[in-house]
């Protein structure tokens, strides 16, 4: 959809002779239904008028097609401006110019990410040449008028109130200034970004072009296809076993009939740690889109995106497929069955609400099926680790009763040296099931009990040597002090002299395969959903045992940790429910961290009670199974007053 389509000739007159921003507002009122808060409408004044004085020259034909607020298909996004002619030789042109209001920005250590300042306050997002390049990745790949056509796309930045002083073209994002020039405040800018279009745009075409793309079919692009088919060939980590294979080509059948007879489908895959949830999930969204269908790639967590492209894509900078993958909160407009199918990894961590604060949308689970006629949700009840995770597999099906519900397993374990064994004694000992595994027996898996937790570092650090593949993690009960002061170290344990640093800044989404992230430690919203070789897990005083039982300390948790949010709420009316939900949130949080490891989990506990009783449920005569000098008896806790805590 194009809010606002005429001729230069036309949009100039509107911007002169009448209020450009009242024009554009009836417009997307007429087309949507709908109003935009007064900012966007500013915006359209000041930024329209500024886009006005660059094409207002003889140079730039009058004839040329302008198109604004272009609703990019599948997705929340609007490209600003858009004008379509002809080159020399009568090729079809097309410049996407992405319109910026900011007076400065600042430089981070993320790819394609810089931080400006918005009325809220400050804020990481995508540099505006890579929002001008990644909005004309999407037609390119999905718009079937400009694929068949070959349509050139030239996008572009202009930051019409931006000052130049090298930040935003700093050399960091060349890649991206290479792909989409970006131009700023001043004459001789104007001038630039004028001598870009005329470079480009010869004739005019009275804005045939941008009719048929609006008009256009939505479909992967043969480019895309082959790209992904490139891509995943070869790669052994995404290699479907045994009963992974039967999941994918059922799923891929549901899928394909639901695309065909735009009757609504749910695949709900149930499945623990290590089964391959993620490697059928990959699998799917390759499949489906090689099959000519719309699909996405969906997670709450941006880790598990993030590490998942950069593993197909060979790098960590960002590519054309980073449009596959998504957040859950991106469908809150979405319209009904806009996807062929979405693959929704981690489903366990959907929320109600979207949005940074929580106030956008009515319920993902309801949106992601609306929005596709095939919903393929990835679930282990046993990973929701915050407050606000609903993904239950009964919450799906309740949501989904219009629909028809398929349910499947994966049972085979290729985590912690594919043994359930492992996960059973795991679960007995953190109290989260009853199982018969009272004891640790697993020769297949290298489980080991550390007393210093330096100790446990030095041999994370030498096994990650052997292929970058192991990683420290913890408890999120420290608070994260670097964040304002860089040399300052955050899980701190004085009685070992131990100190590291928090991962939760440069390498955030890319920690868990990213060189140098073993010397910094891990949290549950960086790992989850992401393997190693080997897990070193520093166990914090929010778990501990009294009276020779597990039980958590939600106080012990840091005030950075947005887990827990509605704790403390729920203690007012009702503290049973708030300590059993408290409790659950808290073992599946250990439990998801312990079970990161394929060959082996190295532990550290703080509470000396809870250290000696998980040593004795150790079995000593397994080979693989180890404790590092028990510790000497002393106080049964001596890391604060747990007066207030669970008992």
């Amino acid at each position: 959809m194009i809010v606002y389509q005429e001729t230069k000739a036309e949009f100039l007159n509107d911007v002169f002779t009448r209020d450009i921003e009242a024009v554009v507002l009836a417009a997307f009122r007429a087309r949507t239904g709908h109003s935009v808060a007064r900012a966007e409408v500013r915006s359209w004044k000041e930024s329209l008028l500024a886009v006005a004085k660059v094409v207002n020259d003889g140079t730039i034909p009058d004839e040329c097609g302008v198109g604004i607020e272009y609703g990019i298909p599948q997705t929340s996004k609007r490209i600003d401006f858009l004008l379509s002619g002809q080159d020399a030789t009568g090729g079809e042109e097309l410049v996407i110019i992405e319109l910026k209001q900011w007076e400065k920005a600042e430089r981070t250590q993320k790819d394609g990410v810089v931080l400006t300042r918005f009325e809220r306050g400050s804020a990481e997002v995508s540099h505006p040449s890579y929002q001008a390049w990644a909005y004309a990745s999407l037609l390119r790949d999905f718009n079937e008028a400009v694929d068949e056509a070959d349509t050139a796309l030239r996008p572009c930045a202009y930051l019409h109130n931006c000052e130049s002083d090298g930040v935003l073209t700093d050399g960091f994002y060349v890649e991206y200034l290479e792909k989409a020039p970006i131009f700023l405040k001043g004459d001789e800018e104007r001038r630039k970004l004028r001598d870009f279009i005329c470079q480009h745009v010869k004739r005019g075409d009275r804005g045939a072009l941008l009719f048929r793309i609006e008009n256009s079919r939505i479909r992967p692009s043969k480019g895309l296809v082959d790209a992904l088919s490139r891509m995943l060939a070869g790669k052994q980590e995404f290699v479907l076993i045994d009963d992974q294979k039967v999941v994918y080509e059922t799923t891929l059948a549901v899928a394909r009939e639901a695309a065909a007879t735009g009757k609504k489908h749910v695949v709900i895959v149930e499945g623990g740690p290590g089964t391959g949830k993620s490697v059928v999930a990959i699998n799917l969204l390759v499949a489906l889109t090689a099959g000519g269908l719309v699909a996405k790639y969906v997670t709450k967590n941006a880790a598990p995106r993030a590490v998942f492209e950069s593993k197909l894509v060979g790098t960590y900078k960002r590519s054309r497929i980073s449009n596959l993958f998504v957040g859950s909160g991106a469908f809150t407009e979405t319209g009904a069955d806009v996807f062929d199918a979405l693959v929704v990894d981690e489903a366990h961590r959907l929320n109600e609400k979207s949005g940074l604060y929580g106030n956008l949308g009515t319920n993902q689970i309801a949106e992601i099926i609306g929005a596709a006629k095939c919903a393929i949700f990835f679930i282990d009840e046993d990973q929701r680790v915050t407050w606000r995770d609903i993904g239950e597999k009964k919450e799906i099906e309740r949501i989904a009763k219009r629909a028809r519900v398929v349910p499947l397993k994966l049972a085979s374990q290729f985590r912690c040296g594919g043994s359930d064994g492992y996960l059973a004694w795991l679960d007995a000992t953190l109290g989260i099931h009853e199982t018969a595994n009272q004891e640790l027996d697993v020769p297949g898996f290298d489980f080991q009990v550390f007393d210093s937790p330096e100790e446990l570092r030095k041999v994370i650090v030498e096994k990650n040597v052997e292929r970058n593949a192991a990683r420290m993690v913890a408890g999120y009960c420290w608070d994260w002090t670097s964040k304002r002061d860089s040399k300052a170290l955050d899980v701190v344990i004085p009685d070992h002299g131990f100190g590291m640093q928090w991962n939760l800044d440069r390498e955030r989404n890319l920690w868990m395969v990213a060189p140098d992230s073993v010397k910094q430690i891990g949290c549950i919203h960086t790992c989850q959903g992401l393997e190693v070789d080997y897990i070193g897990v520093i166990v914090g005083p929010d778990l501990v045992v009294r009276g020779g039982k597990v039980v958590t300390r939600p106080e012990r948790r840091s005030k950075h940790d947005k887990s827990l949010n509605g704790y403390t709420k729920l203690m007012k009316t009702d503290a049973k429910a708030a300590r059993t939900k408290a409790d659950l949130i808290i073992k599946n949080t250990y439990r998801t961290l312990m079970t990161r490891g394929m060959k082996g989990c190295y532990v550290y506990f703080v509470d000396k009670a809870l250290d000696q009783f998980v040593r004795s449920r150790i079995d000593l005569a397994s080979a693989d199974t180890h404790v590092h000098k028990v510790a000497e008896p002393g106080p049964e806790y001596s890391h604060g007053d747990e007066s207030t805590g669970l008992s």
